[in-house]
């Protein structure tokens, strides 16, 4: 069969996808600066962490040579169903194929996963805003380890892709595997991180994380912005928060902060006298549903 995918491969007419094979092993440590990564990933009853719950949670605990971003040695796994004490919602059944019945008087084993967490420097999950609230919501010792996003820290267009969903990136490294399942999205997402980047194959994606991921950012939100500025702030990448009615942008530093401001006054509020609000967020507080720090900015 290999032989055949590896014709089909060298005719120009055709792409092979060969199934994901979760690797739990990797070559030893070649130097001495390791960090401790977790991958993770959640399986809910819905959108909401404040109602809704963890019904499967996924972890891969791995070490990572900082200088070349690859993962060594062995990978230990964790992943377990919960019942989260109401009955799973249709839509939640149909994107996971988890039932009821499956998490019938199943529980996460506390003792196990704050095992496994400890000395992690840096949790990955490639939907950090969306999973990190549920664990600390459930698991309040994620609230004490910094976090990275892999789908928001790295921007997959610029690298050639398509498309930032974990399915397609796989793709791209002619992976296919059994999504929206937790542990198999782990592998996925651990094969995808390891992989070297499209337009600078000398590092991977990993090693890009891991050095941001222990940097503040900055979210600024254009208060009071225009109606008709909407197309304008959407094309340079600002994103609509509906609950707080606002356009909002992440920034790296004070210098991009004040060029963006500049820019805010010139193009959207015309010049006139307007104030934003500036929110400062450090490591820790990343991808987190608590704030950072609020302040106003008056352009």
């Amino acid at each position: 069969m290999e032989v055949r995918a590896q014709a089909l491969e060298a005719h120009p007419d055709y792409r092979v996808l060969r199934r994901l094979q979760p690797r739990l092993l990797w070559p030893p440590a070649q130097g001495q600066d390791v960090v401790r990564v977790v991958v993770l990933d959640t399986e809910t009853t819905g959108l909401d962490h404040a109602k809704d719950k963890i019904i499967e949670l996924a972890v891969l605990r791995v070490d990572v040579d900082r200088a070349t971003g690859l993962p060594v040695g062995p990978v230990q796994v964790y992943d377990e169903l919960e019942d989260p004490g109401m009955p799973i919602p249709k839509e939640a059944m149909a994107i996971t194929g988890i039932t009821d019945a499956d998490v019938a008087g199943k529980r996460l084993d506390d003792a196990r996963i704050a095992a496994l967490m400890d000395g992690v420097d840096v949790v990955i999950a490639h939907n950090a805003g969306f999973d990190r609230p549920f664990c600390e919501a459930r698991l309040p010792l994620f609230r004490n380890v910094a976090w990275a996003c892999s789908f928001a820290d790295l921007d997959w267009r610029a690298q050639g892709r398509s498309s930032s969903k974990l399915e397609a990136l796989a793709q791209g490294l002619g992976l296919f595997y059994d999504a929206h399942r937790a542990e198999m999205d782990c592998h996925a997402l651990l094969a995808v991180l390891a992989a070297p980047l499209p337009t600078t194959p000398e590092t991977t994606a990993m090693a890009s994380l891991l050095a941001g991921a222990r940097i503040p950012f900055i979210r600024l939100q254009a208060t009071g912005a225009p109606f008709d500025a909407k197309d304008l702030l959407k094309a340079r990448a600002y994103r609509w928060n509906a609950e707080l009615r606002v356009w909002h942008t992440r920034l790296g530093d004070e210098a991009a902060l004040e060029a963006e401001c500049a820019w805010l006054k010139a193009n959207v509020y015309g010049q006139r006298s307007a104030s934003v609000v500036v929110e400062k967020v450090d490591s820790l507080a990343k991808y987190a549903a608590r704030k950072g720090v609020l302040a106003p900015r008056p352009l």
